[in-house]
């Protein structure tokens, strides 16, 4: 026998009845998913950055993180909208390292997807009733987003998963909005497909049920740069050249709401944290210079954290340091945040 099956996970309609939300907090979400919609439909003239640490892995520091945010938020509500980037499911190239909150609570402990689900369920809870804040996560397993489609305001589909079928026809069922990133290749087709896809209605097995969706019209692209076979070296596309050919491929197809979010990290930035304020500011001169792409750039994604850089795991770990990839410290994040908002 290839598998051992260790636990039963709990349903979603038993986890949402051991953590609720109020009526007031899901009121509360409800108005900033709202807010987040009117930014792609183009009703909201603001800047969207979702920003937080490439993986949520403990959630004392995530707390600390987005309470920080949220202070930054109030300052800059009228040229910004902040959407903590809380990731608790992380991709693996090989298979192998930490795969994220979800399956290990505690990174020196070992995996228990049980105590996971009721971990990362909570932290997102906590950020949206202590911090005010919609949070958003990556769809790596397109089932487990029923334990929290009653708190994400937002969701984005991997490199790796956003040619996959079940991620791209799941999409089309959520009633938030949802970024297909273009492939690790750098193919923007497998991101305009999945746009596509997204969109549409689909009839399909979901979670042991048929069926149905109406198609997600926030579904929209996300630019993280990709790798040339050949050589390895990162190959970004954000530079403006990129921009205006991918914007103006945008336009000629049938899509509502386009949109486009810039990925300053990753193949973008080569994995060079500290780039993503630089990368950041030339996409602004680019939508500045230029009036479609000003028109279809909503905002960036950025990898941050308390502390600058990474670490490996061990007991002894830094508080707030990330442990998969490295991040933008707090100092450096709050002054680009002010940067941007005085830019736009």
């Amino acid at each position: 026998m290839s598998f051992q099956y260790i636990r039963t996970i709990p349903s979603p309609d038993h986890l949402k009845a051991l953590m609720p939300l109020s009526s007031k907090t899901e009121a509360h979400r409800l108005e900033k998913v709202n807010e987040l919609k009117a930014i792609f439909s183009g009703e909201d003239s603001r800047l969207l950055l979702i920003i937080g640490p490439c993986s949520a892995d403990n959630e004392t520091a995530v707390l600390e993180y987005t309470t920080r945010l949220a202070k930054v938020q109030e300052k800059v509500k009228d040229k910004l909208l902040l959407v903590p980037r809380i990731y608790t499911n992380k991709p693996r190239t090989t298979g192998d390292g930490y795969k994220g909150m979800m399956h290990q609570p505690d990174p020196n402990a070992k995996p228990n997807a049980f105590e996971g689900i009721k971990a990362i369920r909570r932290m997102h809870i906590r950020v949206l009733t202590e911090c005010g804040m919609i949070t958003a996560d990556e769809m790596l397993y397109p089932t487990n987003y029923a334990f929290l489609d009653d708190v994400l305001g937002y969701v984005a589909v991997g490199a790796r998963s956003s040619e996959n079928q079940e991620h791209r026809l799941t999409v089309s069922g959520l009633d938030v909005p949802a970024g297909m990133k273009n492939g690790t290749s750098g193919d923007i087709s497998v991101m305009f497909n999945a746009i596509q896809a997204g969109q549409h209605p689909h009839d399909f097995i979901y979670r042991n049920w048929e069926a149905s969706t109406s198609g997600n019209p926030y579904t929209h692209a996300i630019l993280r740069g990709g790798t040339d076979p050949v050589t390895g070296r990162s190959i970004p596309n954000y530079h403006f050249e990129d921009l205006e050919y991918i914007t103006s491929l945008y336009e000629s197809r049938n899509f509502r709401n386009p949109a486009i979010i810039v990925d300053a990290n990753h193949a973008n930035s080569g994995k060079r944290f500290e780039q993503q304020p630089r990368i950041i500011s030339e996409v602004m001169h680019s939508m500045r210079y230029d009036s479609h792409i000003a028109k279809i750039v909503k905002g960036f994604m950025v990898e941050s954290y308390l502390v600058e850089g990474s670490q490996k795991i061990s007991a002894d770990q830094v508080y707030g340091k990330s442990i998969t990839d490295p991040c933008l410290g707090w100092d450096a994040t709050e002054a680009m945040l002010y940067d941007i908002a005085e830019k736009v």
